[in-house]
């Protein structure tokens, strides 16, 4: 049996996997409600340690 280029296209889906959830991630880590949680998150870590 020849797979001559199966290694490429494995590579292809993986790359276009890849890029789709950087995608996804920078509509989720760009939104508003994103900013305030890690807002809230460092204010209550910060009041901690006084």
């Amino acid at each position: 049996m020849n797979d001559r280029g199966m290694t490429t296209a494995e590579y292809a889906i993986g790359t276009l996997a890849a890029a789709g959830f950087a995608g996804l991630l920078v509509v989720l880590l760009g939104g508003e409600w994103m900013t305030d949680m890690l807002r809230g998150l460092l204010q209550k870590a910060f009041a901690a340690g006084t």
